[in-house]
């Protein structure tokens, strides 16, 4: 499998820990370095002022937040409408969470993205890192720990459910498998596609952890999870999953949270294909998080306030019409209008997703070094 997981490595991955002790290289060393970043951290310390947000936010520019994912397009119109902007931008990278807290860390002399979407779990190193801010809105403060920044800067915004689309058509009259176990069928071997890099992605590490708890496992016993993971991996196709293959049927279905696997679902409908989306049984309900640049003070108004923003009524509704559960709804803290699910697939294919109640016993830098030392080393 190094085709497929051969772009990064664990020192890739940890070296952010160098970070703690660059400051002693800058000019002036390590008490310049803490003098700048008290005075980033007086500005977040300040109310967020509407006009000057409304001015902040003409033009948008993220990492890892396209239009189309989780309807973040709707979302941005609708944060700008709520500040009364008409006629604003928004621009975006599409990044790995890794990539995004390098980037982060990266541009601080000169910031360019305002926000970026990570998978929940690696937040703990977007703060260790110290790449967002000491800020949290109000209505974060009825997330559970683990579900927002400890001291600021991040917030859960929706949750995904790890699962699969599938071909139908491409199994040639063989049943479709409904559980993780019936990926590991001798005629799906080379058909599979992966979410990713556990390494890196935060969609692939949170389809590990659901394996974990599909297989006994839990946050804290990732066991199960390695050891399903080691028989998984011989089943991937060496190439990279795309809608292409899929339609081609070169891969007879591919792991991604649920919402993808629907928008999938609808793009081969059109072309004629028969697919159908399975939540395989055990799987976890796994938050996607929006943090803050917290470097980027010249915008800090319009970030504060796009964290109030992204848990609002409004926000859940837009991400329910993509498919993505929004977080306070899974939580138990929100309902939603009967237009914003109408679409969901039925709750009874959810009976067996896990909510994790503490996300704060999670490390993604524990789930890349179990990929890279007992999956692929194993």
């Amino acid at each position: 499998m190094d085709q497929l997981f051969g772009k990064a490595s664990r020192r890739e991955i940890m070296k952010w820990t160098a970070a703690l002790g660059a400051a002693a290289a800058l000019p002036g060393g390590p008490l310049r370095a803490i003098s700048a970043q008290a005075q980033d951290d007086a500005v977040w310390d300040t109310e967020p002022d509407a006009a000057q947000a409304a001015e902040q936010a003409q033009e948008i520019i993220t990492y890892g937040m396209p239009a189309d994912w989780a309807n973040y397009g709707e979302v941005f119109k609708g944060f700008q409408a709520s500040l009364g902007v008409t006629d604003g931008k928004h621009t975006d990278t599409d990044m790995s969470s890794l990539e995004e807290i390098t980037k982060f860390d990266a541009e601080k002399a000169n910031p360019i993205a305002m926000f970026a979407d990570i998978g929940m779990l690696w937040g703990r190193v977007a703060t260790e890192r110290g790449v967002v801010p000491p800020y949290l809105p109000p209505s974060a403060a009825d997330l559970p720990e683990g579900y927002r920044g400890e001291t600021g800067g991040w917030v859960a915004t929706f949750a995904g459910v790890p699962a699969f689309v599938v071909n139908v058509d491409a199994l040639n009259g063989a049943d479709i498998p409904m559980t993780w176990d019936d990926l590991l069928r001798e005629d799906l071997k080379g058909k599979v596609g992966s979410s990713g890099d556990p390494r890196s992605s935060g969609t692939s590490q949170t389809t590990f952890l659901a394996w974990a708890y599909a297989h006994g496992g839990d946050a804290t016993n990732l066991g199960p999870g390695i050891e399903y993971a080691k028989q998984i991996i011989q089943q991937y196709n060496a190439a990279e999953a795309s809608i292409d293959l899929l339609e081609r049927g070169e891969i007879a279905l591919w792991m991604r949270y649920d919402f993808n696997c629907e928008a999938a679902v609808a793009q081969l409908a059109e072309k004629g294909i028969n697919a159908q989306t399975v939540i395989p049984g055990v799987s976890i309900y796994a938050p996607s998080a929006m943090m803050v640049n917290r470097y980027n003070t010249a915008k800090k108004d319009a970030g504060q306030l796009f964290l109030e923003y992204v848990l609002s009524d409004e926000a859940a509704a837009a991400f329910a019409k993509f498919g993505a559960r929004p977080i306070r709804y899974v939580l138990g803290q929100q309902e939603l209008p009967q237009e914003a699910t109408a679409n969901w697939l039925p709750e009874e294919a959810y009976t067996d997703v896990v909510v994790v109640e503490d996300f704060t016993a999670i490390d993604a830098n524990d789930i890349a070094t179990a990929w890279e030392d007992e999956v692929l080393g194993g």
